[in-house]
């Protein structure tokens, strides 16, 4: 059983950063990002498998993932936010390959509000 806890979530002024973790027990291969913004759907921003990361056009270069392998803890680097980055971010231990949002295990979110 995977169990998954995310953390660093906040308020921040647009261009802010912000660092989120997520602590995991259990095997984390492949572990991606996902963000709930108000008014759509639940979107990938990342994700890491295999030493390799890969992102969301919306978040490239502004974004960076990585991992604490001794810590078994994934973090989401989030620089420059902008007002639309608002929203829950969640970590999700992807049972598929790309990653899909009805197959892996979720945690339970942290709010990220970004304010101009």
């Amino acid at each position: 059983q995977v169990q998954l806890v995310e953390s660093g979530g906040g308020s921040v002024q647009a261009g802010g950063s912000l660092r989120l973790s997520c602590a995991a027990s259990g095997y984390t291969s492949p572990m991606t990002w996902f963000r709930q913004v108000p008014g759509k759907e639940r979107e990938g921003v990342g994700s890491i498998y295999l030493g390799i990361t890969y992102y969301a056009d919306s978040v490239k270069g502004r974004f960076t993932i990585s991992r604490d392998t001794a810590k078994n803890t994934v973090h989401l680097q989030m620089n420059s936010l902008k007002p639309e980055d608002t929203g829950v971010y969640y970590c999700v231990r992807s049972l598929t390959w790309p990653p899909e949002k009805t197959k892996g295990y979720w945690g339970r979110g942290t709010q990220v509000t970004v304010s101009l």
